[in-house]
């Protein structure tokens, strides 16, 4: 098999709610979609969500690295499986590219891109190769240790940071949903975390997994005097308390903490999980495919955790389409040991559809294993290219 056709489209998508935390308010999404055809047809979908304060990217910067990068030796290659395809474009570099104004480089630089073009392949190899995303996951040295098989899986619910009114109606919808975990934002400026928090715990019961993500909201030296008041109300992990820059203070900060520390913003790439395993930095990863590079560099950050002995998270990108959606349904109902699981929020968040399936959680956050080849989800491309606000030809006949 080889690579027949490569198209990149920058598609803008709208959320149905503005999603508010303490470093970013979100109405609407600027994506990355790639379209791959292979040469006997066979087409593969992916998309990446690129995220200034995450990991530098812009979809500009994106769309300079798809510009930049010569696509010539992957476009040359013929490859006997999906396999060979994950290998080859895992070896594959970008470009370099300027960075964003203000953005410090990091190794992460790019990883959206790197995610969209990835799945696209991936998704076109698997359906010749007649078996699923779940599947190759199994066949990758990645997930050595780290495979299972699971039919179903639970994805956490989240209040975001809203009004007291708001806060209340989202832990009812929590309660009524039957959600097993749920995320709190906290942080937030104006808003008041411990009324938050008594509010849902309230409302949710003594039962539920409650964890906290301040989202860089706060300093190292104050980390444990703003959680303290909020310890009576038993959570389980604190996600990214701290900005980037001041991620090393975490080692002290853990000493007196009685709550696990989760990285994400801090947790993009295996340099990030090296430099936090070795500094003690935390207790747990947030995994998210977009930010991390795509399947086979999480998969192999899944490995480093459990090498560790740390815990780690699937997180997914706010907004994301169904077609992360289905990556990342993927990656939970195949990969061990998740600790937390994000995403599926498809119908309750996202406005601008583009797969045929509602990839959207179940009562109680059920999420169901998906069958079929490649992702196994049908992308609509008459709306995507509807949506397109531009269109380039990375590979082509």
């Amino acid at each position: 098999m080889f690579i027949h056709r490569l198209t990149a489209f920058h598609v803008r998508i709208a959320l149905k709610k503005p999603v508010r935390h303490a470093s970013h308010t979100r109405s609407e999404n600027e994506t990355l979609i790639v379209r791959c055809v292979m040469n006997d047809g066979s087409v593969g979908w992916g998309e990446g969500l690129p995220r200034t304060y995450v990991t530098g990217e812009s979809i500009d910067s994106a769309w300079r690295h798809l510009l930049a990068t010569d696509f010539t030796p992957i476009r040359e290659q013929r490859f006997d499986s999906a396999t060979a395809v994950a290998q080859a474009f895992d070896a594959m570099q970008l470009k370099d590219v300027p960075h964003e104004e203000d953005i410090s480089p990091r190794e992460c630089f790019g990883n959206s891109v790197r995610c969209a073009l990835e799945l696209a392949m991936l998704d076109a190899a698997c359906r010749i190769d007649g078996i699923s995303i779940g599947d190759l996951i199994h066949r990758l040295p990645e997930s050595g240790g780290i495979a299972t098989n699971r039919d179903q899986v639970f994805y956490s619910g989240a209040v975001t940071s809203l009004s007291p009114h708001k806060q209340w109606i989202a832990s009812i919808k929590m309660r009524l949903f039957a959600f097993r975990q749920v995320k709190v934002k906290v942080g937030t400026q104006g808003i008041a975390d411990q009324h938050c928090l008594s509010r849902v715990r309230g409302v949710v019961g003594p039962k539920v997994d409650l964890r906290l993500d301040a989202n860089e909201a706060w300093q190292c030296d104050d980390v444990c005097s703003q959680i303290a008041p909020l310890l009576a109300f038993h959570p389980t992990c604190l996600e990214q308390p701290v900005a980037h820059s001041n991620i090393a203070g975490l080692a002290q900060v853990r000493r007196n903490l009685p709550v696990p520390i989760m990285l994400d913003e801090s947790l993009c790439s295996a340099e990030d999980a090296v430099r936090a395993i070795q500094g003690d930095w935390c207790d747990a990863f947030n995994i998210r495919l977009s930010k991390c590079g795509g399947l086979v560099r999480s998969l192999r950050i899944a490995q480093m955790a459990q090498a560790a002995g740390l815990q780690f998270q699937l997180g997914c990108q706010v907004g994301e389409t169904g077609i992360l959606s289905a990556a990342g349904r993927h990656f939970a109902c195949n990969v061990a040991d998740i600790r937390y699981l994000e995403g599926s929020f498809d119908r309750f968040l996202v406005k601008d559809r583009l797969t045929e399936q509602d990839l959207t959680f179940r009562y109680g956050g059920r999420g169901m294993r998906i069958r079929g080849l490649g992702l196994g989800v049908d992308v609509n491309e008459c709306r995507v290219r509807e949506l397109a606000c531009r269109s380039l030809e990375l590979i082509r006949p």
